[in-house]
């Protein structure tokens, strides 16, 4: 038997897996465990590098790592590896010495929009650095590449190549209301919070739709206490903030509600909306960084964050969803991005490399 290949796929110092980042690292790793098996016959052995407690999670098909503080230094390991996937940049665990391949996913650089724009070349050039250690690139979307290829010092041997996350379908999940569930007809924002969600210019939205109820959920956080402040400051009652909510009243609120809204100002990729669209339910978007892609034809989208334009965009996305082939086509669209694509891709991506 020829001698194995191995690749190391480093998801770094998980914390949890209810975040983006935590989301794709548990889909993308239960796809690749589950193709472990032939892998191996094909003279592939994987192994996942990722914090002990959670060793196991993937089945026994596949080798673990831990992970160790001093990983941020240049260190030997036990293995020798062919290929090391680093799944996301924020992740400061280096490969061993030795490794032959290194391929390292971005995910966003939302910083060029977010940060102040004096604190920008320092990251630009923070990011650059680690893209040019590696062997190939990957970006989420054609947006985060072409982000890439503007703002970093890549050449022309990186040029990253494009693979869409996949979502996971809550559309027949368990469901569970809520304590204080909402009637079903809400309009339903699902998000961290941060000022960088545009959460703000849903208050406005709701401030000039005082008949239609509206339901904001995501983890409990200072900016979600300041936004409770605020909704309270204008006296909007009819806008109801739900913290901390479990899988299961997720998918209770998608499958509930009369529309989704998430007007982001900087997004690298953007699951809340594909997981709504699931359901079969109007996905309202900005029109910035990556949605348009993501949402594509099926969505509608904010142009303008004043209160009367984003209504008039509401009450007709809601006439116009009502048309014939409506649902259908949004149903469509969110399940042609799968977590099984994306790791067929990865999976493409990794054999062109071992292959050269």
């Amino acid at each position: 038997m020829a001698e194995l290949r191995h690749i190391g796929l480093c998801l770094g110092r998980l914390e949890t897996w209810h975040d983006g980042l935590g989301e794709v690292s548990r889909r993308l790793g239960e796809y690749l465990a589950a193709q472990a098996p032939a892998l191996r016959e094909e003279g592939i052995a994987l192994h996942v590098r990722l914090p002990q407690a959670l060793h196991g999670c993937f089945g026994d098909g596949l080798h673990y790592i831990p992970t160790h503080t001093w990983q941020r230094l240049p260190h030997w390991g036990a293995q020798r590896f062919d290929l090391w996937h680093t799944i996301h940049q924020h992740i400061r665990l280096r490969a061993p010495i030795g490794t032959r391949q290194r391929l390292l996913t971005v995910h966003d650089l939302n910083f060029v929009y977010s940060k102040a724009p004096r604190k920008v070349p320092k990251y630009l050039r923070k990011l650059t650095r680690l893209c040019q250690r590696q062997t190939a690139l990957v970006a989420i979307t054609r947006h985060v590449a072409d982000d890439m290829q503007r703002h970093l010092a890549l050449g022309l041997g990186l040029a990253p190549q494009v693979i869409h996350n996949g979502v996971s379908d809550l559309s027949s999940a368990p469901r569970e209301p809520l304590p204080d569930a909402p009637r079903p007809g809400y309009l339903l924002h699902l998000s961290r919070m941060a000022a960088s969600k545009n959460v703000k210019a849903l208050l406005e939205l709701a401030s000039a739709m005082p008949g239609q109820a509206f339901v904001f959920a995501g983890p409990r956080s200072v900016d979600s206490e300041q936004l409770r402040g605020e909704i309270q400051r204008r006296g909007l009652g009819h806008v109801q903030l739900i913290e901390n909510v479990s899988e299961a009243q997720k998918a209770w609120l998608f499958a509930h509600c009369r529309g989704f809204l998430f007007p982001s100002l900087t997004e690298g990729f953007g699951l809340p909306p594909l997981e709504a669209m699931q359901f079969g339910k109007p996905v309202f978007l900005s029109r910035l960084t990556s949605l348009p892609e993501v949402g594509g034809a099926v969505a509608y989208y904010f142009d303008r964050f004043d209160g009367p334009a984003m209504r008039t965009v509401v009450q007709d996305g809601l006439a116009d969803f009502d048309q014939p082939g409506r649902v259908d086509a949004v149903l469509a669209h969110a399940r042609s991005f799968s977590w099984a694509r994306c790791g067929q891709a990865y999976l493409a991506l990794y054999r062109q490399l071992l292959a050269r």
